[in-house]
């Protein structure tokens, strides 16, 4: 029982009518839902939880602090101005997929215990998937197919972990992590790391996020790496690892988004580089530092989302994405623009924008704690933020040269949604305080000190700069970028041409050796009276070899579309495991 309306519950419960609604009963609906969300979680009061019994075990379903309400604030309001953003969709699927994905987030954000922790994290796996495979095209199929796999693997480590920490601790309860690095905390934060893009498992990222639809790119952009903050800061919080994989996660995505040409994998390198910061804080662990981590999250789902629906909103009038197709579409997109510059400012930490006011937390907390090196780097990384995001993008994507293409504005609800967004990337910015106040520990932090302003225009200006002076070369071209998805994309291709070749040939030739010589000779034996019976030996190596084929035929049957057989028997996998930690546990 809970002492408090779940908001969880609100959204994938709230999912099933979906279908059944249509036209502005629909709409009304789908921003409904949201609002009730939202009034939930202002109205938990901290301290609040909620407990159940689950497959004879006594679950914390939700425990409520001051960490968990900032993270729910932001999504459920994200949620609304993602379900403005996408009122024009006339398929149910797509907003069911959005809500399931929404309540999942929230249920991990308020889980109490491992058990609900992992339920919801594999939730949010599936339901984020759907959002890739229905664009429907045969790049977003396979990416999606790749995005599935990648995170059925990492909750996989997940699962193994928290199996081996609640046996060696006698206890499932979600909190701080204690007593080293051992075998079953490794499990759990590789299984976070993942879910947080940290190189070189960020590659689901940036493959998966630019296929998906136009309006799923957006929720995508703000749940399942802000998901993974959340529970980093959770579980290890002042984790000296996580400093500097942070801080090399904010140049890494910056590096990598000077290569690229598609608008939507350029903003999603940079998803990379921005939660680097975070997950610098949370290494870091001192309150200020956690608080920056959190207030960062918080900006950073606004104004990403901001920038996702911007670039969405010109793929969806145009058809294209590549920077070396746009251009010229300030004439027709002006309203478009302005609200993407909002963004790219908030992005970028000029002053009175979010970033500005949540970043610098993170880099003070840094400077305090007397680590110069990461503040030089996050602070190259902030630079290269404002060169490629703030500065490439937008000019050759909405300036540049005029490619003469029939555009117009979006959707009147898409750009309202944009504005919405846009506004809140204002008001934190000039307003702080508010979002100060919802952070876990008392804030003792002023962004607009003359220093510190004086600083950060500098560093801005002397960027502009160098874009001016060196635009030619940084314009794009129509390349690919390799990353640390090359490895598991020619992987599969070796396994499957394993199982086709080699081990089909052995086969093959088992079979010819047994109908040619072991058969006949095991006739002649029994013939002859001798009691050997060697047929199960035969009928065992055949089996594993055509097992082992069949396994490779059917990965390739996968990858044309048959993932949701896949899909079940991941989860029936995950509840037969569940169900024997639960027999281990007793």
């Amino acid at each position: 029982m809970t002492d408090f309306v779940h908001p969880a519950l609100l959204f994938i419960l709230g999912a099933l009518p979906i279908p059944f609604l249509n036209g502005s009963v629909r709409k009304a609906y789908l921003l409904l839902i949201p609002a009730l969300a939202i009034f939930a979680v202002l109205t938990i009061p901290p301290g609040s939880y909620g407990a159940a019994r689950f497959i004879g075990q006594d679950i914390l379903i939700a425990k409520v602090d001051k960490l968990s309400i900032v993270f729910a604030t932001v999504f459920t309001v994200m949620a609304l101005i993602g379900m403005v953003y996408a009122l024009h969709l006339t398929r149910a699927g797509q907003h069911m997929a959005a809500f399931v994905y929404v309540g999942c987030a929230l249920g991990v954000v308020f889980a109490g215990d491992y058990l609900t922790l992992f339920l919801f994290w594999e939730g949010m796996a599936f339901a984020s998937a759907y959002l890739v495979f229905a664009q429907r095209s045969r790049q977003a199929i396979r990416a999606g197919f790749r995005y599935l796999m990648v995170h059925i693997t990492g909750g996989v480590a997940l699962l193994g972990g928290i199996i081996l920490h609640g046996l060696a601790t006698g206890s499932l309860l979600f909190g701080p992590i204690e007593g080293g690095m051992g075998v079953a905390a490794s499990l759990i934060l590789a299984g976070f790391m993942l879910n947080a893009a940290v190189p070189p498992l960020n590659a689901w990222l940036t493959d998966a996020y630019p296929e998906a639809t136009v309006t799923g790119a957006v929720f995508m952009s703000a749940f399942t790496t802000k998901t993974a903050v959340y529970v980093l800061a959770r579980a290890f919080p002042g984790t000296e690892l996580l400093v500097w994989l942070g801080t090399v996660m904010a140049l890494y995505g910056v590096i990598y988004a000077v290569l690229e040409n598609d608008c939507r994998r350029l903003l999603a390198y940079h998803i990379v580089s921005q939660v680097g910061y975070m997950v610098a804080g949370i290494g870091i662990g001192t309150e200020m530092a956690v608080n920056g981590a959190a207030s960062h999250a918080f900006a950073h789902i606004l104004y990403k989302a901001l920038l996702f629906m911007g670039a969405g909103a010109v793929i969806y009038v145009t058809g294209r994405r590549k920077l070396t197709e746009l251009g010229g579409l300030y004439r027709t997109m002006p309203m478009t623009v302005a609200l993407y510059m909002v963004g790219a400012f908030s992005i970028s930490a000029f002053p009175f924008f979010s970033g500005f006011v949540t970043k610098s937390m993170v880099m003070a907390a840094a400077g305090q704690d007397h680590r110069a090196l990461v503040v030089l780097a996050l602070t190259m990384a902030s630079s290269g933020t404002f060169l490629h995001t703030g500065l490439k993008l937008p000019y050759f994507m909405f300036f540049g040269t005029d490619q003469r293409l029939d555009a117009r504005e979006p959707p009147r609800n898409m750009l309202v949604a944009m504005g919405i967004a846009a506004a809140l990337c204002v008001a934190i910015g000039v307003f702080p305080q508010p979002l100060y106040r919802l952070l876990p520990h008392p804030v003792d932090f002023e962004p607009y000190t003359g220093v510190h302003v004086t600083e950060s225009l500098g560093l801005l200006m002397f960027t502009a700069l160098g874009f001016v002076l060196f635009l030619r070369a940084l314009a794009p071209e129509n390349t690919i970028s390799i990353d640390t998805d090359w490895f598991y994309r020619k992987g599969a291709r070796l396994f499957i041409w394993f199982a086709e070749k080699p081990v089909a040939r052995y086969e093959k030739a088992v079979s010819d050796v047994s109908e040619t010589a072991v058969l006949p000779f095991l006739h002649g034996t029994a013939r002859a009276g001798l009691q050997v019976d060697l047929n199960g030996v035969d009928a065992v190596v055949n089996g594993v070899a055509r097992a082992i084929l069949r396994g490779g035929e059917a990965m390739r049957r996968l990858q044309t579309g048959v993932v949701t057989h896949y899909a079940l028997a991941m989860i029936a996998g995950v509840i037969a495991a569940i169900a024997v930690f639960a027999v281990a546990w007793r």
